[in-house]
Parts: structure tokens; C-alpha cells; sequence
């Protein structure tokens, strides 16, 4: 195996990897794929580009670099006397995390709080109804303490999100431990 080979190797392991691992996540492989290799690139790459090295569609090109971008993994450049958008991946892996988990911890918070907002409000409904029965209103404070306590804990999340957001995280648990 030729040098040139061994980097192709090397370079294919952990781009598998980082698909496999984003799939975890509910991003699809072929996402991760892409993300991988366009990490590896020295330069920014246009979509005809991606779609050669990576042998997917135009319309899937597309639809993949704009979910990308989205989760803010992947960013459109600029460059002078090209026409078309470039795209090159986020070379920062904290702030990648950062802006990965931030939007989708702050989708799942936002699902959350609501469906539970409107739930406390109808559950105080039903205290409030002098024609329901003491077995249900019985239920449904206990049902109350649940989702307050739920709805603390997603309080305490986007806390953490904050913190996330704002770096302020790092300051708590660093970048690195040099």
C-alpha cells in the first residue's frame, strides 16, 4: 500500500466513524459522510465538487449541505472570481458540538415545555371544576408535581444550552487540559 493509499485509509476510517456517530444523533449517514469529507479538504469545495468526490445526487448534494449548514457544521464561503457557493466545513469541533446539541436540545426543550405548559393549565382546570370527582383531582395534582418537576428540569436545560451558547461552559470543564 502506497502512502497516497494509507492517507485514503485513514482518512475513510474516521470519516465512517463520524457517519456512524451522527447517525446516533438522527442525522442520516450520508450526511455524516459528507461533513467527513468535506473536513478533510483544504479548500471549500462547490456542490458539483461534493457530488463527484462523493458520488450522491445534485438534489441530495444539496439537501444534505443545506441540513448541514443548518446545524451550523458546515459554512457557504466567499471567494473572489467564483460564481458558484463554496461550502467548507466547521474546523472547530467544540463549537461543531456546541451548535449541534444547542439546536437540538433547544427543539426538544421547546416540544417539551409547551405540550407541559398546556397540560398544567388544563390539570388546573380540573381543580378548579367543582363537578370532577376527588379521585381525579387527586391524579391530577399529582400529575401537576410531575410536570413542575419536569418543567424545572427543562429550566435547568436551557441553562445549560445558555451556557453552551455563550461558551461559558469552557470556563467549567476547559477545551483542553494542556
Amino acid at each position: 500500500m502506497n502512502g497516497e493509499q494509507q492517507l485514503e485509509k485513514a482518512r475513510e476510517r474516521v470519516i465512517d466513524a463520524i457517519s456512524k456517530n451522527m447517525n446516533l444523533y438522527g442525522v442520516t449517514e450520508s450526511i455524516g459522510r459528507l461533513y467527513g469529507a468535506l473536513y478533510f479538504q483544504e479548500s471549500p469545495l462547490t456542490l458539483d465538487e461534493m457530488k463527484e468526490e462523493l458520488g450522491m445526487s445534485k438534489t441530495s448534494m444539496s439537501t444534505s449541505v443545506r441540513n448541514l449548514v443548518d446545524l451550523k457544521m458546515v459554512g457557504k464561503v466567499w471567494k473572489k472570481g467564483v460564481r458558484k457557493d463554496l461550502y467548507q466545513a466547521e474546523p472547530d469541533w467544540y463549537q461543531t458540538f456546541a451548535d449541534f446539541f444547542t439546536i437540538k436540545w433547544r427543539t426538544g426543550v421547546t416540544i417539551n415545555m409547551t405540550a407541559m405548559e398546556k397540560s398544567l393549565y388544563e390539570l388546573q382546570m380540573l381543580l378548579d371544576d367543582e363537578n370532577v370527582n376527588h379521585m381525579v383531582k387527586a391524579e391530577a395534582k399529582l400529575d401537576i408535581e410531575k410536570l413542575t418537576s419536569a418543567i424545572d428540569y427543562y429550566k435547568w436545560l436551557n441553562r445549560l444550552v445558555d451556557s453552551f451558547e455563550t461558551g461559558e461552559i469552557f470556563q467549567y470543564i476547559p477545551k483542553s487540559t494542556k
